[in-house]
């Protein structure tokens, strides 16, 4: 009973400590199909950037707020704002075509942008659009393709390995993408690993394994670029609009042909605030 109560104290005394270091900050949450993210105005840099284990509580589903990231909104020199992205588990990570839409709504809730915007990710300039609830990102061009015996590898902002699944309905998701993630060639530094099955011409279903998060995510905005571009580049679809059916939703990818890469690449779907606080 004695190392209950010390344990309970130990975790509250935590608990409280990272909390504090925020002080009373504003937080929204925001969701794209699913994939949802803590947001955070950060023009002021209140908020404590090295704080993993502040960033990782605040994502959990049971202790925190919970989302599959967290995403600050900071001052730009030249464009109108610059995305920093934070993974689930508390580090910051490479690009995120959802958080990227759904950054663009909040900066518009803001009244920093009006219906455009240009912003720095850590992948470089984005263009974005937004129409009601429904933001256009322009992606990065992609140059570069890997066309494997049973996978297709290409980096959309995020690395994605993608596999076609006749049994997409009853995937282990979570088992399977873990073991691929993890395997070589990707090994520690990983990759998100995207499960595929065709459904008309131009539309098809799509599982996602999340590295940072390490789960299957309802939604992945960098994934479903990369099977539609993977799709396109193996002649599964030959239109350069493709719909994509996400656990959490629709989303449309359009893109051009460059060579054997893609150019002019658009994710395109709702993003939407779902409620606000403070974190204290």
């Amino acid at each position: 009973m004695h190392f209950n109560d010390d344990l309970t104290k130990q975790n509250t005394t935590y608990y409280s400590y990272i909390c504090h270091q925020v002080m009373s900050i504003e937080f929204f949450k925001y969701q794209g199909t699913g994939n949802d993210f803590v947001m955070i105005d950060n023009r002021q840099e209140l908020f404590d950037k090295d704080n993993t284990a502040l960033i990782a509580n605040l994502c959990d589903r049971r202790f925190g707020i919970g989302a599959d990231g967290l995403i600050l909104l900071e001052n730009h020199p030249k464009a109108d704002f610059k995305m920093v992205y934070y993974n689930a588990d508390g580090n910051q990570s490479t690009m995120c075509g959802n958080g990227g839409r759904c950054i663009t709504a909040f900066a518009k809730y803001l009244n920093i942008i009006d219906n455009t915007a240009i912003f720095e990710a850590v992948d470089g300039l984005h263009h974005a659009h937004i129409e009601n609830d429904i933001v256009k990102l322009q992606m990065q061009d992609v140059t570069l393709v890997e066309k494997h015996s049973n996978h297709i590898f290409l980096n959309t902002g995020s690395p994605h390995h993608v596999q076609i699944e006749e049994n997409l309905e009853s995937l282990d998701v979570k088992t399977n993408g873990s073991k691929i993630r993890y395997a070589p060639p990707y090994n520690q530094s990983g990759s998100n690993v995207n499960f595929v099955k065709k459904v008309f011409n131009n539309t098809f279903a799509v599982r996602t394994y999340e590295r940072g998060v390490e789960d299957e995510t309802l939604s992945c905005g960098t994934g479903v670029t990369a099977v539609a571009l993977a799709m396109s580049y193996i002649g599964e679809t030959e239109k350069n609009m493709v719909t994509l059916n996400t656990q959490g939703g629709v989303l449309n990818v359009s893109f051009e042909k460059s060579g054997d890469g893609f150019k002019n690449i658009w994710l395109i779907g709702p993003a939407i605030q779902v409620f606000k606080g403070i974190i204290k």
